[in-house]
C-alpha cells in the first residue's frame, strides 16, 4: 500500500505539479474519511514518495523492500548512502528478522563498513572458513559496560551475561555451546574461553579473548584447540571447527606475517567497547577500495605490457 501511495504521489508530482499543500490536502481527505487510520501524516506521505522513487527502478532491490517492515525501511532508506549498502541491510533485516532497534544499533555501529572493511582484508580467512562472513576482523561490544581497564575473566563473564547482544553482534545462526569449554589432551585439560555453534555452516566456532595485543603464540593455541576440537567434540556430519581470536589490540602487518603459514580456518579480530565514529570507518572502506582498484590498474598494464 505504501508503495503504491508512493507511486501515485510520485506520478502526480510529475505530471501535475502536486506540492506541500496538495499532500497536505490529501492527507487530511484520508484521515478524516477514514477515521482511526495512522501513518499517512503529510511528512510520512512524503517518504512513500521517496520510498517509491527510491527503488522503483531498482529490479534487484524492489522485491527486498516488501520483506520488511516499513519501519525498517525507513531506516535503511535515511541511512544507507548507496545501493550497495541498502541492499546488505535489508537482507541482513529480512534473514534475521530484525525488530527497529536491533536494526539500528546495527547501523549505528557501522555493521555495513566493518564487514566491507573485514570482507577486503581477509580473503584468505574467507576460503578457508566456507564463507562465514559472520566472522569480522573488528567487534563493537559497548553494551557490555565494562571498564576500560579489565580482565579477561570479566571480559568473558560481560559476554555471557551479555549473550543476546553478543549473538546479534555476530549474527543469529550462532548459539552458546560453554564457556571455559574443557577439552582433554592425553592427561591434560585445557579450557577454550567460549566456544559456539553456526548452525548454518554446521561447524563449532572456538573463541580466544585477549585483553592485550596479539601475539604470534596466541594463534598456536588457538590452532592446538580447533585440532583437538576436530579429533574429539566435532561430529562427523559437521565442518571443521574455525576459530577467532579476539583481542584488543592487533598490527594487520604481524597478523598477516602469522596467518600466511597456518592452513586453520582462523581470525584475529579486534573488540572495541564503545561505538565506532562512522565517518573513520566510511574512509577507511574508501581507502581500501581505492588502493584495490589501484592495484587491480596496474595487474591489467602489466598484462598489456606482456
Amino acid at each position: 500500500m505504501y508503495w503504491e501511495i508512493g507511486q501515485y504521489v510520485s506520478e502526480m508530482s510529475k505530471n501535475v505539479g502536486w506540492g506541500k499543500s496538495v499532500v497536505s490536502a490529501f492527507s487530511n481527505f484520508v484521515q478524516s474519511h477514514y477515521v482511526g487510520i495512522k501513518g499517512f501524516s503529510p511528512q510520512n506521505i512524503w517518504r512513500m514518495k521517496q520510498f517509491y522513487e527510491t527503488y522503483a527502478e531498482n529490479e534487484k532491490l524492489s522485491p527486498l523492500v516488501r520483506e520488511i517492515s516499513w519501519t525498517n525501511n525507513l531506516l535503511i532508506m535515511m541511512a544507507a548512502k548507496s545501493d550497495e549498502e541498502r541492499e546488505f541491510y535489508l537482507l541482513l533485516s529480512s534473514k534475521n528478522n530484525y525488530s527497529k532497534r536491533e536494526l539500528e544499533r546495527q547501523i549505528d555501529s557501522g555493521l555495513f563498513e566493518r564487514t566491507m572493511i573485514s570482507d577486503t582484508k581477509n580473503q584468505l580467512f574467507l576460503e578457508r572458513s566456507y564463507g562465514l562472513t559472520a566472522l569480522r576482523d573488528s567487534y563493537v561490544l559497548e553494551f557490555l559496560n565494562i571498564p576500560e581497564k579489565h580482565k579477561e575473566t570479566d571480559l568473558r563473564k560481560a559476554i555471557v551475561s551479555n549473550l543476546r547482544k553478543f549473538i546479534l553482534e555476530f549474527g543469529k545462526d550462532f548459539s552458546l555451546v560453554g564457556e571455559e569449554y574443557r577439552v582433554q589432551v592425553g592427561n591434560t585439560d585445557f579450557n577454550i574461553d567460549l566456544v559456539f555453534y553456526n548452525r548454518e555452516l554446521s561447524c563449532l566456532v572456538a573463541i580466544e579473548l585477549k585483553i592485550g595485543k596479539f601475539k604470534p603464540g596466541d594463534l598456536g593455541q588457538l590452532e592446538f584447540y580447533l585440532e583437538a576440537l576436530d579429533r574429539d567434540i566435532k561430529k562427523p556430519n559437521e565442518n571443521p571447527s574455525v576459530g577467532l581470536i579476539l583481542c584488543a589490540k592487533k598490527d594487520d602487518a604481524v597478523v598477516e606475517y602469522a596467518l600466511s603459514r597456518s592452513m586453520s580456518p582462523a581470525l584475529i579480530a579486534e573488540y572495541q567497547t564503545h561505538l565506532p565514529q562512522k565517518n573513520l570507518l566510511e574512509n577507511k572502506l574508501r581507502e581500501l577500495r581505492e588502493l584495490a582498484e589501484a592495484e587491480g590498474l596496474s595487474d591489467d598494464e602489466e598484462s598489456g605490457g606482456e
